[in-house]
């Protein structure tokens, strides 16, 4: 590519060469008129300069046809890279979905397992291999966004939103890690409001506030933040170990581990790694004090809104509403094309008391639905034969005439997933799907009318 436009570059500076000598060649042909020569010498200056004239533009013709080629060959490269950057995109969306899918019906597996009667040793292996599951959950997310980060296809939705929320939402997920470390953790709000991707935004604070509770023996995090001129500084302080000046670059690239994870904590070295990249891609400049023995504190500055300018940011995805309702003997239809987790979702439901119902296809969902209306929808975002989830619901509904309330269930952590169950008033589910969370956005759909 970079040789197409040095030559491209070169092609101007010859046709802008030719006109010069074209001017020059005019500007001769003048001077003979003022001079007054011989009707035989002007004839012969004529003559000579006429073909000169010709000469060069024949040269400036083939100068411009070898740009509109070289332009060609520009536009069509272009093409080529555009169709690339969806190839990967969509290659790496089919990986996430065939990756969590297994992992999804493991956990929701155990889940119903866990909720039968059993001794202390066994509830301890279940206890353990969900742990397990979760460390692994966390690898192939990591790995996953390392990836897309490399190809281009993560971009970011820059949106005005109040950023105390966000925070707070991180904080209560991470409240019982900190609570079972026997550390304190707070945060402080300031009502002030910024512009970022909230979704990426927050996968940089959760992996923020991993890292310092993981490091962290005794004390504890605290979360908040600072006006630094037109930017928003969210901090996170710890007090950890601290970090030599020596190791301050280095902490950033994949697979380093600070102090607690070479005496066998837990961590893979790749949270920073995506912080790093995370915020090169949504351009907030990251900081890190720290001094050893005493802590740390990283920092991301953030773009200040103005609240009058701002509409609220929609639901992050993932954030379960507190709002429950009886599960018990509600009739619940689920559409899934894959039979592990069908099986494994239509188990767990049960054990909770529901009504289900399971259908691989929006057709037969709708054939279902027709004879026994459901009070709530689970879909799989992607079915078999090209099907999306929206799509079955969609089906569903009209077969019922009602609008009944629906969740959409997906591996695809894009803004593109988001905006399609948006579109298509239903509520999104991210796998692998935590029993708890499932349950309390079924008994919240529950309590919707139409239910």
């Amino acid at each position: 590519m970079t040789a197409v436009v040095d030559e491209v570059e070169e092609l101007r500076r010859e046709v802008a060469k030719l006109k010069k000598i074209n001017a020059k060649l005019i500007s001769r042909v003048e001077r003979s008129y003022d001079q007054q020569p011989s009707a035989y010498a002007l004839f012969e200056t004529a003559i000579a300069l006429d073909n000169q004239v010709r000469l060069r533009t024949q040269e400036v013709q083939q100068a411009l046809r070898s740009i509109e080629r070289v332009n060609g060959d520009l536009l069509r490269a272009k093409e080529q890279a555009e169709a690339a950057n969806l190839l990967k995109s969509s290659v790496l969306t089919s990986i996430s979905h065939d990756l969590l899918q297994p992992l999804n019906a493991a956990r929701l597996a155990l889940s119903t397992l866990g909720g039968y009667d059993m001794g202390r040793e066994q509830a301890g292996l279940i206890d353990q291999a969900d742990r397990s599951l979760a460390t692994l959950e966390e690898l192939l997310r990591t790995l996953l966004d390392l990836s897309k980060l490399d190809a281009g296809v993560m971009t970011p939705d820059l949106r005005a939103f109040p950023i105390d929320a966000l925070l707070a939402s991180v904080v209560k997920e991470q409240a019982r890690t900190a609570e079972k470390r026997g550390l304190k953790l707070a945060h402080f709000g300031a009502g002030r409001w910024v512009t970022s991707d909230p979704l990426l935004l927050r996968r940089v604070v959760q992996n923020l506030l991993a890292n310092g509770l993981r490091y962290t023996r005794r004390g504890g995090v605290l979360v908040g933040g600072r006006a630094r001129g037109d930017r928003w500084t969210v901090e996170v302080w710890d007090t950890g170990p601290g970090i030599p000046e020596a190791r301050r670059d280095a902490i950033f690239q994949e697979f380093q581990r600070g102090e607690a994870g070479e005496q066998g904590g837990q961590g893979f070295g790749l949270g920073l790694a995506i912080v790093r990249r995370l915020a090169l891609a949504l351009d907030h400049p990251i900081g890190l004090r720290s001094t050893v023995g005493k802590g740390s504190m990283f920092s991301i500055a953030l773009p200040l809104a103005e609240p009058a300018k701002a509409e609220p940011a929609p639901p992050l995805a993932g954030a379960s509403p507190t709002a429950r309702g009886p599960l018990r003997d509600a009739r619940v239809l689920v559409i899934e094309n894959d039979a592990a987790v069908l099986a494994a979702m239509s188990a767990l439901l049960s054990r909770w008391g529901c009504d289900v119902t399971v259908a691989p296809s929006g057709d037969e969902a709708a054939e279902i639905a027709a004879l026994r209306p459901p009070q709530a929808i689970i879909a799989d975002l992607h079915l078999d034969h090209f099907e999306r989830g929206a799509t079955a619901v969609a089906k569903v509904r009209r077969a019922v005439g009602a609008a009944t309330p629906a969740m959409l269930v997906t591996a695809d952590h894009s803004d593109t997933a988001a905006r399609e169950a948006e579109e298509a008033e239903m509520t999104l589910l991210r796998k692998p799907v935590r029993p708890a969370e499932l349950r309390s956005l079924l008994s919240w759909l529950l309590s919707q009318p139409g239910a």
